[in-house]
Protein backbone atom coordinates (compact mmCIF):
# COMPACT_ATOMS: atom_id res chain seq x y z
CA UNK A 1 0.00 0.00 0.00
CA UNK A 2 2.65 2.51 0.96
CA UNK A 3 4.29 1.66 -2.25
CA UNK A 4 1.28 2.72 -4.36
CA UNK A 5 0.37 5.84 -2.13
CA UNK A 6 4.39 6.96 -3.26
CA UNK A 7 3.80 5.64 -6.74
CA UNK A 8 0.84 7.83 -6.78
CA UNK A 9 2.31 10.96 -5.64
CA UNK A 10 5.29 10.55 -8.18
CA UNK A 11 2.37 10.10 -11.01
CA UNK A 12 0.50 13.24 -9.42
CA UNK A 13 3.40 15.43 -9.39
CA UNK A 14 5.00 14.44 -12.84
CA UNK A 15 1.65 15.30 -14.13
CA UNK A 16 1.59 18.51 -12.13
CA UNK A 17 5.12 19.23 -13.54
CA UNK A 18 4.26 18.61 -17.20
CA UNK A 19 0.95 21.25 -16.94
CA UNK A 20 3.20 24.02 -15.09
CA UNK A 21 6.10 23.65 -18.28
CA UNK A 22 3.66 23.72 -20.32
CA UNK A 23 1.42 26.74 -19.28
CA UNK A 24 4.82 28.30 -19.03
CA UNK A 25 6.00 27.81 -22.51
CA UNK A 26 2.15 28.69 -24.00
CA UNK A 27 2.55 32.43 -22.36
CA UNK A 28 6.06 32.84 -23.04
CA UNK A 29 6.66 36.20 -24.45
CA UNK A 30 8.08 36.93 -27.88
CA UNK A 31 10.72 39.24 -28.35
CA UNK A 32 14.85 39.47 -27.02
CA UNK A 33 15.81 38.99 -23.35
CA UNK A 34 19.16 40.17 -22.24
CA UNK A 35 21.88 37.50 -22.68
CA UNK A 36 22.69 34.29 -20.22
CA UNK A 37 24.04 30.88 -19.50
CA UNK A 38 22.18 28.94 -22.70
CA UNK A 39 18.96 27.24 -21.23
CA UNK A 40 17.87 23.62 -21.65
CA UNK A 41 14.72 22.82 -23.05
CA UNK A 42 11.83 22.57 -20.05
CA UNK A 43 13.69 23.39 -17.20
CA UNK A 44 15.81 26.22 -18.69
CA UNK A 45 18.43 26.85 -16.11
CA UNK A 46 17.44 24.89 -13.21
CA UNK A 47 20.90 23.24 -13.20
CA UNK A 48 22.61 26.53 -13.64
CA UNK A 49 20.97 27.97 -10.35
CA UNK A 50 24.01 28.06 -7.40
CA UNK A 51 23.32 26.60 -4.23
CA UNK A 52 24.70 28.99 -2.32
CA UNK A 53 26.87 32.05 -2.73
CA UNK A 54 25.25 33.26 -5.48
CA UNK A 55 26.49 36.63 -5.80
CA UNK A 56 29.38 35.10 -6.80
CA UNK A 57 28.07 33.15 -9.34
CA UNK A 58 26.06 35.97 -10.47
CA UNK A 59 29.10 38.30 -10.63
CA UNK A 60 31.17 35.89 -13.23
CA UNK A 61 27.65 36.02 -14.99
CA UNK A 62 28.40 39.59 -15.39
CA UNK A 63 31.81 39.26 -16.33
CA UNK A 64 30.48 36.80 -19.19
CA UNK A 65 27.17 38.56 -20.16
CA UNK A 66 27.31 42.04 -19.34
CA UNK A 67 25.21 44.13 -16.62
CA UNK A 68 21.93 42.31 -17.18
CA UNK A 69 22.08 38.88 -17.32
CA UNK A 70 18.44 36.49 -17.99
CA UNK A 71 18.25 33.08 -16.94
CA UNK A 72 14.55 30.99 -17.16
CA UNK A 73 13.93 28.18 -14.54
CA UNK A 74 10.96 26.02 -14.94
CA UNK A 75 9.62 29.23 -17.16
CA UNK A 76 10.22 31.33 -14.82
CA UNK A 77 12.16 34.36 -15.94
CA UNK A 78 14.76 35.81 -13.67
CA UNK A 79 17.06 38.80 -14.78
CA UNK A 80 20.05 39.94 -12.43
CA UNK A 81 21.50 43.16 -12.63
CA UNK A 82 25.31 42.83 -12.25
CA UNK A 83 26.02 47.10 -13.42
CA UNK A 84 25.13 50.08 -10.98
CA UNK A 85 23.66 51.82 -13.93
CA UNK A 86 21.47 49.12 -15.00
CA UNK A 87 19.87 48.91 -10.86
CA UNK A 88 19.41 52.42 -11.31
CA UNK A 89 17.71 52.83 -14.41
CA UNK A 90 15.68 50.22 -13.64
CA UNK A 91 14.82 49.92 -9.66
CA UNK A 92 15.12 53.61 -8.60
CA UNK A 93 14.16 55.32 -12.07
CA UNK A 94 11.41 52.67 -12.90
CA UNK A 95 10.58 51.74 -9.04
CA UNK A 96 6.66 52.12 -10.20
CA UNK A 97 6.54 49.03 -12.14
CA UNK A 98 9.81 47.15 -10.20
CA UNK A 99 8.70 47.22 -6.39
CA UNK A 100 6.58 44.59 -6.45
CA UNK A 101 7.96 40.98 -4.33
CA UNK A 102 7.87 37.34 -5.75
CA UNK A 103 5.09 35.41 -4.40
CA UNK A 104 6.85 32.60 -2.73
CA UNK A 105 4.10 30.25 -1.73
CA UNK A 106 6.07 28.23 1.43
CA UNK A 107 6.84 31.34 2.80
CA UNK A 108 4.56 34.36 1.68
CA UNK A 109 1.43 32.37 1.48
CA UNK A 110 1.50 29.32 3.83
CA UNK A 111 3.81 31.07 6.53
CA UNK A 112 2.39 34.79 6.24
CA UNK A 113 5.55 36.46 5.51
CA UNK A 114 3.62 38.29 2.84
CA UNK A 115 2.47 40.51 5.91
CA UNK A 116 5.78 41.78 6.35
CA UNK A 117 6.99 44.56 5.23
CA UNK A 118 10.08 43.39 3.51
CA UNK A 119 8.26 40.98 1.60
CA UNK A 120 5.02 42.25 1.41
CA UNK A 121 3.09 42.82 -2.14
CA UNK A 122 3.39 46.37 -3.68
CA UNK A 123 0.39 48.19 -2.64
CA UNK A 124 -1.78 49.66 -0.14
CA UNK A 125 -0.77 47.69 2.47
CA UNK A 126 3.06 48.15 1.59
CA UNK A 127 2.05 52.14 1.63
CA UNK A 128 1.24 52.03 5.11
CA UNK A 129 4.21 50.14 6.43
CA UNK A 130 6.39 52.71 4.93
CA UNK A 131 4.43 55.73 5.93
CA UNK A 132 4.44 54.64 9.68
CA UNK A 133 7.69 53.75 9.55
CA UNK A 134 9.31 56.91 7.73
CA UNK A 135 7.56 59.05 10.29
CA UNK A 136 9.42 57.79 12.85
CA UNK A 137 12.80 56.91 11.78
CA UNK A 138 12.65 58.45 8.15
CA UNK A 139 15.76 60.48 8.60
CA UNK A 140 18.60 61.60 10.86
CA UNK A 141 16.39 64.35 12.60
CA UNK A 142 13.94 61.96 13.41
CA UNK A 143 15.91 59.16 14.82
CA UNK A 144 17.61 61.98 17.38
CA UNK A 145 15.34 61.42 19.71
CA UNK A 146 15.95 57.94 20.10
CA UNK A 147 19.89 58.25 20.10
CA UNK A 148 20.13 58.36 24.12
CA UNK A 149 18.37 54.87 23.71
CA UNK A 150 21.35 53.78 21.04
CA UNK A 151 23.98 54.93 23.80
CA UNK A 152 22.90 53.49 27.06
CA UNK A 153 22.32 49.92 25.10
CA UNK A 154 25.50 50.53 23.76
CA UNK A 155 27.32 51.19 27.41
CA UNK A 156 25.72 47.92 27.71
CA UNK A 157 26.63 46.52 25.45
CA UNK A 158 30.53 46.82 26.39
CA UNK A 159 30.15 46.12 29.71
CA UNK A 160 28.50 42.51 28.93
CA UNK A 161 31.81 42.08 26.32
CA UNK A 162 34.32 43.07 28.79
CA UNK A 163 32.92 40.72 31.13
CA UNK A 164 32.27 37.73 28.96
CA UNK A 165 34.43 37.98 25.85
CA UNK A 166 33.81 35.04 24.25
CA UNK A 167 30.01 35.21 23.57
CA UNK A 168 30.64 38.59 21.27
CA UNK A 169 27.92 37.93 18.88
CA UNK A 170 25.26 36.78 21.67
CA UNK A 171 25.94 40.27 23.07
CA UNK A 172 25.39 42.02 19.90
CA UNK A 173 22.41 40.15 19.46
CA UNK A 174 20.88 40.81 22.97
CA UNK A 175 21.84 44.58 22.26
CA UNK A 176 19.96 44.76 18.67
CA UNK A 177 17.45 43.30 20.14
CA UNK A 178 17.36 45.49 22.95
CA UNK A 179 17.17 48.67 21.26
CA UNK A 180 14.43 47.56 19.09
CA UNK A 181 12.33 46.79 21.70
CA UNK A 182 12.70 49.69 23.04
CA UNK A 183 12.13 51.81 20.21
CA UNK A 184 9.11 49.90 18.76
CA UNK A 185 7.74 48.65 22.06
CA UNK A 186 9.10 50.59 25.04
CA UNK A 187 10.28 47.37 26.20
CA UNK A 188 13.18 46.86 28.17
CA UNK A 189 15.07 43.35 27.69
CA UNK A 190 15.58 40.49 30.91
CA UNK A 191 19.49 40.18 31.00
CA UNK A 192 19.50 36.32 30.58
CA UNK A 193 17.13 34.29 28.32
CA UNK A 194 14.72 37.00 27.05
CA UNK A 195 11.46 35.70 24.99
CA UNK A 196 11.11 38.46 22.68
CA UNK A 197 15.01 38.07 21.59
CA UNK A 198 14.85 34.88 21.47
CA UNK A 199 11.59 34.49 19.31
CA UNK A 200 13.59 37.17 16.80
CA UNK A 201 16.32 35.05 16.27
CA UNK A 202 14.17 31.89 15.54
CA UNK A 203 12.23 33.67 13.05
CA UNK A 204 15.33 35.10 10.91
CA UNK A 205 16.59 31.60 11.01
CA UNK A 206 12.83 30.90 9.38
CA UNK A 207 13.12 33.91 7.42
CA UNK A 208 16.31 32.96 6.02
CA UNK A 209 15.54 29.32 5.13
CA UNK A 210 12.10 30.26 3.53
CA UNK A 211 13.73 32.48 1.10
CA UNK A 212 16.45 30.94 0.20
CA UNK A 213 15.90 30.15 -3.57
CA UNK A 214 14.91 26.35 -4.61
CA UNK A 215 14.34 25.65 -0.65
CA UNK A 216 10.74 24.44 -1.39
CA UNK A 217 9.68 22.36 -4.39
CA UNK A 218 6.26 24.21 -3.70
CA UNK A 219 7.56 27.66 -4.98
CA UNK A 220 8.78 25.99 -8.15
CA UNK A 221 5.08 23.94 -8.61
CA UNK A 222 2.28 26.06 -6.81
CA UNK A 223 -0.13 23.26 -7.69
CA UNK A 224 1.47 21.14 -4.73
CA UNK A 225 -0.24 23.17 -2.25
CA UNK A 226 -3.35 21.44 -2.77
CA UNK A 227 -1.87 18.19 -1.30
CA UNK A 228 -3.50 16.36 1.02
CA UNK A 229 -1.79 17.25 4.67
CA UNK A 230 -0.29 13.75 5.18
CA UNK A 231 0.06 13.01 1.65
CA UNK A 232 3.64 12.15 0.44
CA UNK A 233 4.88 15.12 -0.47
CA UNK A 234 3.19 17.32 1.28
CA UNK A 235 5.44 17.16 4.37
CA UNK A 236 5.95 21.21 3.81
CA UNK A 237 2.56 21.93 5.15
CA UNK A 238 3.48 20.68 8.80
CA UNK A 239 7.06 22.65 8.65
CA UNK A 240 4.85 25.66 7.45
CA UNK A 241 2.75 25.58 10.64
CA UNK A 242 6.00 25.89 12.64
CA UNK A 243 6.95 28.67 10.79
CA UNK A 244 4.08 30.70 10.88
CA UNK A 245 3.60 29.99 14.72
CA UNK A 246 7.24 31.32 15.12
CA UNK A 247 6.23 34.47 12.74
CA UNK A 248 2.70 35.36 14.72
CA UNK A 249 4.57 35.19 17.58
CA UNK A 250 7.22 37.70 16.75
CA UNK A 251 4.03 40.22 15.71
CA UNK A 252 1.55 39.51 18.51
CA UNK A 253 4.14 39.03 21.69
CA UNK A 254 5.27 42.36 22.20
CA UNK A 255 2.33 44.06 21.36
CA UNK A 256 0.11 42.33 23.82
CA UNK A 257 2.71 43.44 25.94
CA UNK A 258 2.35 46.44 25.41
CA UNK A 259 -0.79 46.54 25.64
CA UNK A 260 -1.08 45.12 29.44
CA UNK A 261 1.45 48.21 29.95
CA UNK A 262 -1.60 50.60 28.33
CA UNK A 263 -4.07 49.01 30.64
CA UNK A 264 -2.02 49.74 33.73
CA UNK A 265 -1.31 52.96 33.12
CA UNK A 266 2.89 51.55 32.58
CA UNK A 267 3.45 51.97 28.93
CA UNK A 268 6.84 53.56 28.07
CA UNK A 269 6.77 55.76 24.60
CA UNK A 270 7.31 53.72 21.30
CA UNK A 271 6.64 53.07 18.24
CA UNK A 272 3.21 51.29 18.78
CA UNK A 273 2.37 53.34 21.97
CA UNK A 274 2.56 56.45 19.01
CA UNK A 275 -0.04 54.51 17.14
CA UNK A 276 -2.29 53.24 19.99
CA UNK A 277 -5.07 55.31 19.53
CA UNK A 278 -5.54 55.08 15.96
CA UNK A 279 -4.87 51.21 16.43
CA UNK A 280 -7.44 50.70 18.97
CA UNK A 281 -10.40 52.54 16.88
CA UNK A 282 -9.79 50.23 13.81
CA UNK A 283 -8.71 46.66 13.50
CA UNK A 284 -6.91 47.09 10.08
CA UNK A 285 -4.95 50.13 11.90
CA UNK A 286 -4.11 47.97 14.66
CA UNK A 287 -3.31 44.94 12.14
CA UNK A 288 -1.07 47.89 10.10
CA UNK A 289 0.82 48.77 13.43
CA UNK A 290 1.36 45.06 14.95
CA UNK A 291 2.79 43.87 11.46
CA UNK A 292 4.88 47.51 10.81
CA UNK A 293 6.66 46.75 14.83
CA UNK A 294 6.95 43.35 14.04
CA UNK A 295 8.80 43.87 10.84
CA UNK A 296 11.17 46.68 12.53
CA UNK A 297 12.18 44.27 15.05
CA UNK A 298 12.79 41.23 13.29
CA UNK A 299 14.59 43.16 10.37
CA UNK A 300 16.99 45.17 12.09
CA UNK A 301 17.07 42.40 14.81
CA UNK A 302 19.54 40.34 12.51
CA UNK A 303 20.94 42.68 9.79
CA UNK A 304 22.52 45.37 12.02
CA UNK A 305 24.05 42.13 14.14
CA UNK A 306 25.66 40.95 10.93
CA UNK A 307 27.55 44.33 10.43
CA UNK A 308 28.50 44.48 14.01
CA UNK A 309 30.43 41.14 14.09
CA UNK A 310 32.22 41.74 10.88
CA UNK A 311 33.20 44.99 12.20
CA UNK A 312 35.09 43.40 15.23
CA UNK A 313 36.35 40.74 12.44
CA UNK A 314 37.72 43.53 10.34
CA UNK A 315 39.71 45.17 13.43
CA UNK A 316 40.78 41.95 14.34
CA UNK A 317 42.68 42.13 10.55
CA UNK A 318 43.91 45.18 10.53
CA UNK A 319 44.89 46.88 13.90
CA UNK A 320 46.69 49.68 12.03
CA UNK A 321 43.21 50.51 11.14
CA UNK A 322 41.98 50.63 14.65
CA UNK A 323 44.78 52.65 16.02
CA UNK A 324 44.17 55.43 13.50
CA UNK A 325 40.22 55.23 14.47
CA UNK A 326 41.15 55.39 18.13
CA UNK A 327 43.83 58.20 18.09
CA UNK A 328 40.96 60.55 16.35
CA UNK A 329 38.56 59.56 18.83
CA UNK A 330 41.42 60.54 22.09
CA UNK A 331 42.13 63.55 20.13
CA UNK A 332 38.57 64.59 19.86
CA UNK A 333 36.80 62.87 22.82
CA UNK A 334 39.52 62.32 25.03
CA UNK A 335 40.09 59.55 27.61
CA UNK A 336 37.31 61.00 30.60
CA UNK A 337 33.81 59.96 28.58
CA UNK A 338 32.68 57.57 25.82
CA UNK A 339 31.87 59.19 22.11
CA UNK A 340 28.04 59.84 21.65
CA UNK A 341 26.17 61.21 18.53
CA UNK A 342 27.40 64.67 19.16
CA UNK A 343 30.91 63.86 18.64
CA UNK A 344 29.76 61.94 14.84
CA UNK A 345 30.98 65.42 12.98
CA UNK A 346 34.31 65.26 14.46
CA UNK A 347 34.93 61.66 13.94
CA UNK A 348 35.24 61.62 9.76
CA UNK A 349 37.75 58.76 9.90
CA UNK A 350 35.17 56.80 12.18
CA UNK A 351 32.38 57.41 10.18
CA UNK A 352 34.44 56.00 7.27
CA UNK A 353 34.88 52.90 8.42
CA UNK A 354 30.96 52.78 9.47
CA UNK A 355 30.84 52.98 5.71
CA UNK A 356 33.37 50.72 4.86
CA UNK A 357 32.23 48.35 6.83
CA UNK A 358 28.61 48.28 4.93
CA UNK A 359 30.92 47.97 1.76
CA UNK A 360 33.37 45.03 2.82
CA UNK A 361 31.16 42.81 3.24
CA UNK A 362 26.78 43.32 2.50
CA UNK A 363 24.80 42.25 4.89
CA UNK A 364 22.49 41.14 2.31
CA UNK A 365 24.92 40.26 -0.59
CA UNK A 366 21.72 39.80 -3.04
CA UNK A 367 19.43 41.66 -1.28
CA UNK A 368 15.71 40.39 -1.78
CA UNK A 369 14.16 39.53 -5.21
CA UNK A 370 11.49 42.17 -6.83
CA UNK A 371 9.01 41.68 -9.45
CA UNK A 372 8.14 43.27 -12.53
CA UNK A 373 4.67 44.31 -13.10
CA UNK A 374 4.37 45.12 -16.55
CA UNK A 375 6.36 43.86 -19.69
CA UNK A 376 9.35 46.70 -19.85
CA UNK A 377 12.25 47.56 -22.48
CA UNK A 378 16.22 47.88 -20.75
CA UNK A 379 19.08 48.68 -23.46
CA UNK A 380 16.60 47.62 -26.04
CA UNK A 381 15.77 44.27 -24.01
CA UNK A 382 12.49 42.81 -23.36
CA UNK A 383 12.04 42.16 -20.00
CA UNK A 384 8.73 40.05 -19.12
CA UNK A 385 6.11 40.94 -17.08
CA UNK A 386 6.38 38.96 -13.81
CA UNK A 387 10.29 38.29 -14.27
CA UNK A 388 11.96 37.99 -10.93
CA UNK A 389 14.80 40.52 -10.72
CA UNK A 390 17.64 40.12 -8.62
CA UNK A 391 20.20 43.43 -7.79
CA UNK A 392 23.62 41.76 -6.88
CA UNK A 393 24.56 44.43 -4.56
CA UNK A 394 27.57 42.84 -3.68
CA UNK A 395 28.91 43.10 -6.60
CA UNK A 396 27.98 46.78 -6.93
CA UNK A 397 30.00 47.10 -3.89
CA UNK A 398 33.14 45.44 -4.74
CA UNK A 399 33.08 46.41 -8.35
CA UNK A 400 37.41 47.86 -9.22
CA UNK A 401 35.37 50.49 -11.56
CA UNK A 402 34.16 51.93 -8.35
CA UNK A 403 36.20 51.08 -5.82
CA UNK A 404 39.74 50.70 -6.28
CA UNK A 405 41.11 47.13 -4.17
CA UNK A 406 37.95 46.53 -3.60
CA UNK A 407 38.92 43.26 -1.66
CA UNK A 408 40.71 45.45 0.39
CA UNK A 409 39.45 47.13 3.93
CA UNK A 410 40.24 50.63 3.24
CA UNK A 411 38.10 53.74 4.84
CA UNK A 412 40.49 56.43 3.78
CA UNK A 413 38.81 55.66 0.64
CA UNK A 414 35.85 57.74 1.69
CA UNK A 415 37.96 60.59 3.04
CA UNK A 416 38.21 63.69 0.91
CA UNK A 417 41.70 65.07 0.91
CA UNK A 418 43.83 67.60 -1.66
CA UNK A 419 44.62 64.27 -3.68
CA UNK A 420 41.87 62.19 -3.38
CA UNK A 421 37.91 62.32 -4.81
CA UNK A 422 35.75 60.07 -1.97
CA UNK A 423 34.70 56.85 -3.79
CA UNK A 424 30.94 56.13 -4.01
CA UNK A 425 28.61 56.08 -0.58
CA UNK A 426 28.43 52.27 0.10
CA UNK A 427 24.42 53.14 0.71
CA UNK A 428 23.34 54.14 -3.06
CA UNK A 429 23.05 50.45 -3.14
CA UNK A 430 23.22 48.23 0.33
CA UNK A 431 19.97 49.17 1.81
CA UNK A 432 17.95 48.37 -1.49
CA UNK A 433 16.39 50.49 -4.20
CA UNK A 434 13.76 52.32 -5.07
CA UNK A 435 10.98 52.16 -3.29
CA UNK A 436 12.05 48.99 -1.50
CA UNK A 437 14.66 51.38 0.26
CA UNK A 438 14.97 50.16 3.48
CA UNK A 439 12.85 51.97 5.56
CA UNK A 440 15.59 51.30 9.14
CA UNK A 441 18.26 52.80 7.25
CA UNK A 442 18.91 55.76 9.52
CA UNK A 443 18.16 52.96 12.42
CA UNK A 444 20.78 51.02 11.30
CA UNK A 445 23.38 53.56 10.55
CA UNK A 446 22.82 54.84 13.95
CA UNK A 447 22.89 51.47 15.58
CA UNK A 448 26.48 51.14 13.63
CA UNK A 449 28.21 54.16 14.13
CA UNK A 450 27.87 54.11 18.01
CA UNK A 451 28.84 50.73 18.42
CA UNK A 452 31.62 51.42 16.20
CA UNK A 453 32.99 54.54 18.25
CA UNK A 454 31.88 53.41 21.65
CA UNK A 455 34.22 50.31 20.74
CA UNK A 456 37.12 52.01 19.60
CA UNK A 457 37.30 54.33 22.35
CA UNK A 458 36.88 51.54 25.21
CA UNK A 459 38.58 48.07 24.00
CA UNK A 460 41.67 46.75 22.11
CA UNK A 461 40.46 43.96 19.76
CA UNK A 462 43.31 41.87 18.84
CA UNK A 463 43.75 38.43 17.48
CA UNK A 464 43.71 35.56 20.18
CA UNK A 465 46.16 33.30 20.75
CA UNK A 466 46.58 29.54 20.87
CA UNK A 467 47.90 27.04 24.06
CA UNK A 468 51.14 27.56 22.59
CA UNK A 469 50.83 31.48 22.61
CA UNK A 470 50.51 31.53 18.21
CA UNK A 471 48.72 34.27 16.99
CA UNK A 472 44.81 33.05 15.06
CA UNK A 473 44.04 34.56 12.15
CA UNK A 474 40.68 34.77 11.69
CA UNK A 475 40.05 33.43 7.82
CA UNK A 476 37.62 35.50 7.38
CA UNK A 477 34.94 33.71 5.70
CA UNK A 478 31.16 34.13 5.85
CA UNK A 479 28.34 32.24 5.64
CA UNK A 480 26.15 31.94 3.27
CA UNK A 481 22.47 33.09 3.72
CA UNK A 482 20.06 36.18 2.47
CA UNK A 483 21.25 37.77 5.25
CA UNK A 484 25.03 37.08 5.53
CA UNK A 485 27.31 36.83 8.87
CA UNK A 486 30.59 35.81 9.24
CA UNK A 487 31.70 32.69 10.21
CA UNK A 488 32.48 32.34 13.96
CA UNK A 489 35.93 33.61 14.82
CA UNK A 490 37.87 34.10 17.84
CA UNK A 491 39.43 37.65 18.92
CA UNK A 492 41.08 39.28 21.97
CA UNK A 493 38.97 41.66 23.69
CA UNK A 494 40.28 44.33 26.37
CA UNK A 495 39.62 47.41 28.27
CA UNK A 496 42.54 50.19 26.36
CA UNK A 497 43.49 51.42 29.77
CA UNK A 498 41.67 51.50 34.33
CA UNK A 499 40.30 54.62 32.95
CA UNK A 500 38.46 52.88 29.86
CA UNK A 501 37.55 49.95 31.99
CA UNK A 502 36.44 52.17 34.71
CA UNK A 503 34.03 53.95 31.97
CA UNK A 504 32.92 50.78 30.62
CA UNK A 505 31.45 49.62 34.11
CA UNK A 506 30.13 52.88 35.14
CA UNK A 507 26.29 51.53 33.59
CA UNK A 508 23.86 49.06 34.99
CA UNK A 509 22.72 46.29 33.32
CA UNK A 510 18.89 45.19 33.90
CA UNK A 511 19.15 43.07 36.77
CA UNK A 512 21.04 45.56 38.68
Amino acid sequence: MPETISMLALDVGVALLGVYLLRRYLTAKPGTLPPGPKPLPLIGNLLDMPKQYEHETFAEWGKKYGGIVSINVLGQSIIILNSTQAVTDMLDKKSAIYSDRPNLVMGSELVGLKNLLGMSAYGDQFREYRRMLFRVMGSRAAMAKYYSVEELETHRFLRRVAADPDNLEDHIRKTAGAIILSIGYGYSIKEKNDEFVEDAQVMMEDFARLTEPGAFLVDTLPALRHLPEGFPGAGFKTQAKEYSRNLLGVVNKPYEWVKKQVEAGTAQPSFVLSHWDEAQADPKKEYYVKWAAAALFAGGADTTVSTIYSFYLAMTLHPEIQKKAQAEIDAVVGPDRLPNFSDRANLPYVDAIVKEIARWHPVAPIGLPHRLMEDDVQDGYLIPKGSIVIANIWKFLHDPETYKNPFDFVPERFIKTETHTPEADPYLWSFGFGRRICPGLNLADASIYISIAMTLAAFDITKARDASGNEITPPGDYLPSIVSHAAPFKCSIKPRSEKAAALISSVNVMEE
